[in-house]
């Protein structure tokens, strides 16, 4: 209560924070007579201006009124478009570093044009990121005229790219692309082997449309790039068999909620007699038993046309979020093998990572990150606790006047959508239009032949059509239109009331943009949609029909949102049946015994407050539980970031430094001080050296022999022999720099320095993915299983250091140059031909390692200023 009385008295975190903004956005609009005054040139030359007072220190923060004035004025020259003051309130927002919550139709677009601009001033690049190639290249190319005119450059990063198409995007001021094609380049980058082949640039300041989509929704998924690992796939074809042979409930469980399915006992004793084995738990089979474990989900938790479609004889993984398709992604761990066994499809060989980042690691490593969505306050504490980004909810530019019914509640899911297509028939025959929102591309089909029977002519929108999809959209507000769609986040086309004439003249004029035809088409068109507008707003606007409660608030709300933009009237309802799987998993035990006592009975619906709050109860518990698998999904990639890190930075190094000899050096030093103390460790006498096996253990290592056998043992110091050790080998080594030539050793240590890391970086990466599978079993020897992935992974990190470090150097010591008569072919000169220059010949000689220092300091070289 007094919190309530303090909120009145003082506002809310979000009220403070408006007030606080509007001083600036004030003195924006004192400006806009002042800049519309000036002339092309003059407004142009602002940002020159800007630039260079950046260049002489000045904070960005004191130039926004003045950035935002000019960004306004261009917009309305070239694109037609002027921010309204709700818009430059979020470009403020999104220029601080944080998330602004935009209702649909709110011009998020346009917003984003104030914050790029000012930014990109700085000259260090700004990124644009979208959840689609369609929207990258329309929202660069519909505002990149504002940028253009004011001497900004614009880049695209789509899918099907060359590298040097990249490299020039990412150069220039403005860069938009996908979430996916920045994070993909970002790993691929660092599989590169030389600076000049990479793409991607400085991590400056990046906005994130659709926020929440990427930064929540996809953050379940980490990026991955794989290769084929060397595995038959015939096993997955004999696990499938015997899925068949086993019964549910007895040999196996199935856990929806936690989305798991495990053997019994029984089960276990089953699968051994199938298959003629004693022990299924033995560790030589712990492989088949994980095999068998996800042949069993593949069977009971994933289903076809809501998990995955099966097309041209392949598995394609459908978003659970957008209902998109996701060509070229699949299912980790043997998963979706088990699916294409199941559906009986080639199976694909299975991958193995070479490289891998989250979503929230990626876009952590920014200096200054923001986003934007009409959903985002459901989600505040995630973003706040994993990206530390503040939610600021936009007030409307007009108010808000849609009506939100109360869910209506039936006992089974055939009695809902009867009465769902009632209501849609009702509607239609009065000429409102109606968007009905679904969960699957299974359910949105259900409706459309239900649709179809009785004569209802309809859109659908799903993951099976992506070409007409923005075309669709556009016309949904239109009178006697139906549109069914999987899922309305990222569509990014707005629900124009009557219709959009942009769209519908350019379906008049058969796609003939800027002739004098398409001039006709669009004035006939804006006409036609104008009339449609007022009989769409007396029959009471858009109503959005949901079939089914997403397991998230946002999706749902998404949905809404469609109605009612810009002060167009609207409506939406949601439709519930007790079959639903939300209501199902987290809902039925609070609300069945409600609606018993409500005496609700067939084909009889029940409206009431207390089950829409039941539901958004167990909503809540959901995305409380999705929120659990995020954070346990990063904590566990937190580990292997910092190695990440740590290795991306050595390559980083090793690319940028042309001259790594010093390096391999130092590698060659403890490569020698560990044999000899292997050999011949302290506090041993002399006579007692294992001199044959320090011999053998060099040969071992280095490729060649050395003498051991002359030395006198009494008169040797341990620290005698790792010098001479060293000396003996460094003198072989400088040999081979000799027959190289120093310009083509140098590109041959780098090369072969990079080649070493990344191979046993993705061996490392194998191995992690094996810890991280087994490491759960912990908890029930009482240990935390993140703390045993934490030490473990760094034990087995500082050994694949090591082993890098010999491999390295075992591959330095093995190549070879090529021989005189392989010298006179017209085919490869050398064994490394890496287009380095031709060695250049030393002017003066060059100091070893272990000479006295020049500088007369009395040390070797290599401990004073050979460091």
């Amino acid at each position: 209560m007094i919190t309530n009385i303090l909120k009145k008295i003082i506002g809310t975190k979000n009220e403070r924070e408006l007030k606080r903004i509007q001083p600036l956005i004030d003195k924006t609009d004192s400006l806009e007579d002042e800049y519309r005054a000036l002339s092309d040139d003059q407004l142009r030359a602002k940002t020159f201006l800007f630039k260079e007072r950046v260049e002489k220190g000045e904070d960005l923060d004191s130039l926004l009124p003045e950035a935002f004035a000019a960004v306004r004025e261009a917009a309305g020259r070239t694109v037609g478009m002027r921010h309204f003051d709700t818009q430059l309130i979020g470009g403020v927002v999104l220029h601080e570093g944080r998330i602004a919550e935009m209702a649909t139709g709110e011009g998020k677009t346009l917003v984003a044009t104030l914050p790029v601009y000012l930014n990109a001033l700085t000259g260090l690049g700004v990124h644009v990121v979208t959840v689609n190639d369609y929207l990258a290249r329309r929202d660069a190319e519909w505002m990149g005229p504002v940028y253009k005119f004011l001497g900004l450059s614009v880049g695209i990063i789509v899918h099907g790219l060359e590298d040097d198409e990249r490299k020039l995007a990412y150069g220039c001021d403005v860069t938009y692309g996908t979430n996916n094609e920045f994070g993909f380049d970002y790993l691929r980058d660092n599989m590169k082997y030389s600076v000049d082949e990479c793409v991607h640039r400085e991590f400056n300041y990046a906005i994130v449309d659709e926020v929440d989509s990427i930064l929540v929704d996809e953050a379940r998924t980490p990026l991955i790039i794989s290769g084929p690992a060397e595995e038959s796939t015939d096993k997955y074809y004999k696990i499938n068999k015997l899925i068949y042979q086993i019964k549910k409930d007895k040999d196996f469980m199935v856990d929806e909620k936690a989305k798991s399915a495990y053997l019994t006992e029984e089960g276990v004793a089953r699968i051994e007699k199938l298959i003629n084995i004693d022990n299924l738990y033995d560790p030589k089979y712990v492989d088949l038993l994980h095999h068998i474990n996800q042949a069993l989900k593949a069977h009971n938790l994933f289903q076809r046309d809501v998990d995955y479609i099966v097309k041209d004889g392949q598995v394609i993984i459908v978003d659970e979020f957008t209902g998109r398709l996701m060509p070229g992604r699949r299912f980790s761990d043997g998963l979706h093998q088990a699916l294409e066994a199941k559906e009986n499809v080639r199976i694909e060989r299975e991958n193995q990572t070479l490289a891998t980042v989250t979503f929230q690691n990626y876009f952590r490593m920014y200096r200054k990150l923001a986003g934007m969505t009409g959903t985002a306050d459901t989600e505040a504490v995630e973003f706040k606790k994993i990206y530390n980004l503040d939610v600021v909810v936009i007030p409307t530019n007009k108010p808000l006047i849609r009506t939100n019914y109360a869910d209506v509640v039936y006992r089974t899911e055939k009695e809902k959508f009867k009465a769902a297509v009632a209501e849609i028939e009702e509607l239609h025959k009065k000429g409102r239009p109606v968007l009905v929102g679904t969960l699957s591309i299974d359910k949105s089909e259900r409706v459309s032949e239900m649709l179809k029977r009785k004569g209802i002519p309809h859109h659908i929108l799903n993951a099976k059509i992506h070409e007409r999809e923005a075309e669709i959209v556009a016309q949904a507000g239109r009178s006697k239109a139906v549109t069914i769609s999987t899922n309305m986040a990222g569509r990014g086309t707005d629900i124009l009331l009557g219709g959009n004439p942009e769209f519908l003249a350019l379906t008049m004029s058969k796609g003939q943009r800027g002739t004098e035809e398409h001039a006709k088409a669009l004035a006939e068109a804006k006409k036609i949609c104008e009339k449609d507008k007022e009989e769409v707003i007396k029959l009471g606007g858009l109503h959005i029909l949901g079939t089914e409660r997403h397991e998230s608030r946002r999706i749902d709300n998404q949905l809404r949102g469609r109605a009612g933009r810009q002060g167009d009237p609207g409506s939406s309802r949601f439709y519930v049946s007790l079959e639903d799987e939300i209501m199902r998993l987290f809902g039925s035990d609070r609300v069945s015994p409600m609606l018993a006592k409500l005496g609700m009975t067939e084909d009889m619906p029940i409206e009431h407050p207390f089950i829409s709050k039941a539901i958004e109860n167990a909503q809540t518990k959901v995305e409380g539980h999705n929120f659990e698998i995020r954070k346990y999904l990063l904590e566990y990639d937190n580990v292997m970031n910092k190695q990440r890190e740590s290795i991306y930075g050595m390559r980083k190094d090793l690319m940028q430094n042309g001259d790594i000899r010093d390096r391999v050096f130092d590698m060659i030093d403890e490569l020698c001080e560990d044999l000899v103390l292997e050999c011949a460790p302290e506090k041993v006498y002399p006579e007692e050296w294992d001199i044959p096996g320090l011999k053998n253990r060099i040969y071992e290592t280095f490729l060649f022999h050395i003498d051991l056998d002359s030395m006198d043992l009494k008169s040797m110091t341990r620290h005698g022999l790792v010098e001479m050790v060293k000396e003996k080998i460094l003198a072989v080594y400088e040999r081979k720099e000799k027959d190289f030539g120093d310009g083509e050793m140098k590109a041959i240590e780098r090369f072969i320095a990079l080649n070493s890391l990344d191979n046993h970086w993705k061996e490392h990466l194998l191995q992690l993915d094996h810890l991280k599978e087994g490491i759960g079993l912990r908890g029930y020897g009482q240990k935390d299983p993140l703390r045993e992935y934490q030490r473990e992974s760094f034990d087995l990190f500082l050994d694949m250091i090591e082993r890098v470090k010999v491999d390295t150097v075992q591959k330095l010591f093995a190549v070879q140059p090529a021989k005189e008569e392989e010298l006179t072919r017209e085919q490869p000169v050398m064994l490394f031909n890496l287009g380095e220059d031709a060695p250049q010949e030393r002017k003066e000689k060059k100091i070893g390692r272990n000479d006295p220092c020049p500088c007369g300091s009395g040390k070797k070289y290599k401990k004073c200023c050979g460091r």
